[in-house]
């Protein structure tokens, strides 16, 4: 029998944040609909045991938090759990780009993740864009029905609003390609983000759920600020977000404006920090919060780049990735599915702007499911779990002996940089960098990985698009029946 699923961070409690995703590990067996199903869209449903406005939950508390919250009509179906599931809750809070578009198909697809709910933030688009963007990802995988969609915070907790150029994501936040699916379920806008989140954590068993955010923290923050016992009952929180540069790990760093950064949206900032770092200071001076976060930074997922033979795998499917002789020809022809030439239309988008805007060129990194994937280190002993694993490596390989058997684990004080405005920081200020310091052996603090098995990484990622495939090929049969026999 399988081992239940084991959150990344057994030895620290490391937590995570940034767009929160709400999982729980386990495989979904769930019904499946068409992309083109007919009939309006329907009202997402808030995940079980939580009520149209909790009763428990008190009305949002100072200091307000800029959750935006709207009457909704329609009234969906409740998503329903698979007998037997294996559970590792996880939550995730998403302001979409093309690499939400990924976190989203790993936290649905992975099979020792239970995917309870997705919040909004603003980013890359404003919240609107965002919040259809992740509707439309999850309608393109077969998940619109079973994951619910929140709308969280429109701006920063104290500052305004800071979106992403059009020239990095796109008008929309997510263009790149023209797949996209209109939205098969409309976003919960009667319930505030950050109460479907506390509710549907605090249905899950204590030191199980994770929190995975792959966007500006704010609603992170006003999570945690708006309920903190939820702190010490969450197993830990996964970040995305935030650079040190300074030869921390090898990768290349890229370039802006032709000089050399340490941050991808200013000389010092990383865009999810810089876009709400009152938030970020507020989780990492949280002491028995950051002892529970990782935090995954440019220095991580500059090394997870896009090659070409990642762009076959993730096209072609197995046989035609790394490892898979070419000739020294790349292949050509259209994808085996329209789901994944949608997704590798969206790499491609993203690929050319990083290649104009930052140099690189050999491939565009890919940052956000990393975040999802840090929690997947260590998720059991037994052979099938050892196959859906991903190690993560939390330790200086330069202070490492070959005689060591277990290299010690590094952990972080992280301070940010909050004085001056978003034009300070264009204009050379150092708002929104982070700064760390390592701490004493056995400290607990943030955990920031310097590694990961990038091969291993590829192979479960392009296993959940293989998974995905099947999900909407059974979802598509199902629909020509329906046709078929409403025609007889």
């Amino acid at each position: 029998m399988a081992d239940a699923p084991i959150p990344v961070w057994l030895d620290c409690d490391p937590g995570h944040d940034t767009c929160l995703v709400w999982t729980t590990g386990g495989p979904d067996h769930l019904p499946l609909f068409p992309l083109t199903a007919p009939g309006p869209i329907a009202q997402a449903s808030l995940p079980p045991s939580v009520p149209s406005r909790p009763a428990s939950l008190p009305a949002p508390s100072s200091p307000p938090c800029p959750i935006q919250s709207a009457p909704c009509t329609d009234a969906g179906q409740g998503r329903q759990t698979s007998p037997g599931a294996r559970v590792t809750p996880s939550r995730c809070r998403p302001r979409i780009s093309t690499s939400d578009a990924f976190a989203i198909l790993l936290a649905a697809y992975h099979p020792t993740i239970r995917f309870l709910g997705v919040s909004t933030v603003f980013g890359n688009a404003s919240l609107e864009k965002t919040t259809r963007n992740a509707s439309s990802i999850l309608t393109a995988i077969g998940k619109a029905r079973e994951v619910p969609v929140f709308v969280g915070a429109s701006h920063a907790l104290a500052r305004p609003p800071m979106h992403a150029p059009t020239d990095i994501h796109g008008e929309s936040g997510l263009d790149g390609t023209d797949l996209l699916p209109q939205p098969l379920v409309a976003p919960n806008r009667e319930v505030p983000a950050v109460d479907a989140a506390a509710a549907a954590l605090r249905a899950e068993a204590p030191g199980t759920a994770w929190v995975v955010a792959t966007g500006s923290f704010t609603n992170v923050a006003a999570l945690f600020m708006q309920h903190p016992d939820l702190v010490g009952h969450i197993k830990g929180l996964s970040l995305m977000g935030g650079a040190l540069g300074g030869g921390f790990t090898p990768a290349v760093m890229g370039h802006v404006d032709g000089m050399p950064r340490i941050g991808n949206w200013t000389q010092f900032a990383e865009f999810n920090v810089l876009a709400d770092p009152e938030a970020a200071a507020a989780i990492f001076n949280n002491k028995a919060l950051a002892a529970k976060t990782t935090l995954v930074t440019l220095d991580l997922s500059h090394q997870v780049l896009t090659t070409r033979e990642v762009r076959d795998l993730i096209l072609y499917g197995p046989g035609h990735g790394p490892g898979h002789a070419h000739d020294g020809q790349p292949k050509t022809g259209p994808g085996k599915t329209t789901l994944r030439t949608m997704l590798v239309e969206l790499l491609m988008f993203f690929a050319k702007t990083y290649s104009d805007v930052f140099g690189i060129t050999e491939g565009p990194p890919l940052h956000d499911p990393l975040a999802v994937a840090a929690i997947l280190t260590e998720i059991g002993t037994d052979n099938n779990n050892k196959e859906d694993a991903i190690p993560f490596y939390d330790f200086d390989p330069l202070k490492t002996t070959a005689s060591a058997s277990s290299p010690p684990a590094e952990r972080f004080d992280v301070a940010v940089v909050t004085e001056g405005t978003y034009e300070d920081a264009h204009a050379g200020a150092r708002t929104g960098q982070i700064t760390t310091t390592l701490l004493p052996p056995g400290a607990q603090g943030v955990r920031i990985p310097r590694g990961l098995d990038i091969p291993r990484f590829w192979k479960v990622l392009e296993e959940c698009v293989s998974r995905a495939d099947a999900a909407n090929a059974v979802a598509a049969a199902a629909a020509a029946a329906a046709v078929a026999a409403a025609g007889a």
